[in-house]
């Protein structure tokens, strides 16, 4: 699934690409870039928060903020998110 992963807060930057890990309590989001050779791997996640209308969620890792919006989907979310999610 193709997503923009935003951080919070100052000197905030945007990274695109896909999914490779779901975000879920625990364990690290890791993104994919375009060319297939690198990756953007966060801290553990804390917290996953989603907004009710859209496909959009807010990360709380152990040192960043970051809001997670879902571009094209091949498969739901929700089910992956696992504990820690509140709507």
């Amino acid at each position: 699934m193709q997503v923009v992963l935003r951080k919070l807060g100052k000197g905030g930057r945007s990274v695109a690409g896909r999914l490779v890990r779901a975000p879920r309590k625990g364990s690290v989001i890791v993104i994919e870039f375009a060319d297939g050779m690198h990756e953007y791997v966060t801290t553990p996640v804390r917290r996953v928060l989603k907004l009710a209308p859209g496909e959009v969620f807010f990360i709380e890792t152990m040192n960043s903020r970051y809001r997670l919006e879902v571009q094209t989907r091949e498969v739901s979310l929700d089910g992956a998110i696992g504990s820690g999610t509140s709507t």
